[in-house]
């Protein structure tokens, strides 16, 4: 059985960072992808991040370049997220998601992710 666990989230203020964390159980992790995405009230779903795992590619949602890193740790089959400059409108719970094959699509909707996290809240305050 696939379990994502998220961890990382908190309360900051406009500018600081948070460090969001993805560990994946149960799951062939290698030479796939993993994406974070997040969702505030009120709003859909929103691709963040995504990450080839094989090779390291990463992409990225126009609102975050720059200020956001997706990187992992193959060895615990973790993805991390680390947030920095963060914006009152950065504002969400975010979740880790894994997909059904090797499509990890930053738009939303779409059916390519199987598997979800519980989220974990982030919440930066102006």
């Amino acid at each position: 059985q696939v379990h994502l666990v998220e961890s990382g989230g908190g309360s900051v203020q406009a500018g600081g960072s948070l460090k969001l964390s993805c560990a994946a159980s149960g799951y062939t992790y290698s030479s796939r992808c993993m994406a974070w995405f997040r969702q505030a009230p009120g709003k859909d779903r929103e691709g963040v991040a995504v990450i080839e795992t094989g090779d390291g590619k990463t992409y990225y949602a126009d609102s975050v370049k720059g200020r956001f890193t997706i990187s992992q740790d193959n060895a615990k089959s973790t993805v991390y997220l680390q947030m920095n400059s963060l914006k009152p409108e950065d504002t969400a719970r975010y979740y880790c998601a894994a997909p059904r094959n090797v499509w990890c699509p930053l738009s939303w909707p779409n059916r390519a992710y199987a598997y979800w996290g519980q989220g974990t809240q982030v919440t930066v305050s102006s």
